[in-house]
């Protein structure tokens, strides 16, 4: 993702403390001096490399912690751990978003801070799928979705490279292979735009009845890439 990221400084202006940053991959946060960071992944800066040949390896963040958040949430950590959480740009990717959303705010502090944002559809190479509802998304859930399935795969094959799929008609042993190749760079699951990512975030807090203030937006329509959010985690009254 090379666009222009300036939208999002105002809302990293907002962290303070210790936080944690999930698939900062090399495009880390930029965030206040006064702020301290750890990052985590499903692979280490070493598999990234190796399995995104494209970028360069200097650009990509030391891991301290890998953890597969399909698979595992993010047990690794105990509740309340940090100050501030921040996910750019994953949530797309898993197999069971409103479980992710769930984990993010389990290890973020009272009063903290969440950061998150997705891809914009109208910006991106998803433009041609289509968008992903919440019943789908609280079907993941409902059944402890922990793999994303191939029909995923599929619909990301048929909106991104759809031509593809006349070149291997008749020849399913050749479309496994494209599938495995982009379960294995962990393509985009899941389709949203501005307005839709919204409704998720809103829909997921009520349905898993956390409490969270929306402190900064930012949309696609006027950053020409994402959904860009801060919330901060209601502290419980006393």
């Amino acid at each position: 993702m090379s666009a222009n990221l300036n939208h999002r400084q105002a809302g990293y202006n907002l962290l303070t403390g210790q936080g944690l940053e999930i698939g900062a991959f090399h495009q880390p946060a930029t965030i206040p001096a006064h702020c301290s960071i750890e990052y985590c992944d499903a692979q280490s800066k070493a598999e990234a490399s190796r399995a995104f040949p494209e970028l360069n390896s200097d650009d990509l963040v030391d891991v301290e912690h890998i953890c597969d958040l399909d698979k595992q949430g993010l047990s690794i950590f105990e509740a309340e751990r940090f100050d501030f959480v921040i996910l750019n740009h994953v949530i797309e990717h898993v197999a069971n978003p409103i479980k992710v959303i769930e984990e993010l705010f389990r290890i973020t502090k009272a009063g903290g801070h969440l950061i998150i944002s997705a891809p914009d559809k109208q910006f991106t190479f998803d433009k041609n799928r289509a968008l992903t509802t919440f019943d789908h998304l609280k079907a993941e859930y409902d059944h402890q979705i922990t793999e994303v399935t191939d029909e995923h795969y599929i619909d990301f094959l048929q909106g991104v490279h759809p031509d593809l799929f006349e070149i291997v008609k008749d020849k399913p042993q050749q479309l496994q292979v494209h599938i495995n190749n982009v379960k294995k760079r962990r393509e985009h699951a899941h389709v949203w735009d501005s307005q839709t990512f919204s409704e998720f975030m809103h829909n997921t807090l009520a349905l898993l009845q956390l409490k969270a203030t929306c402190l900064f937006v930012s949309l696609g329509n006027d950053n020409q890439i994402e959904y860009f959010s801060v919330w901060q985690k209601e502290c419980e009254a006393s």
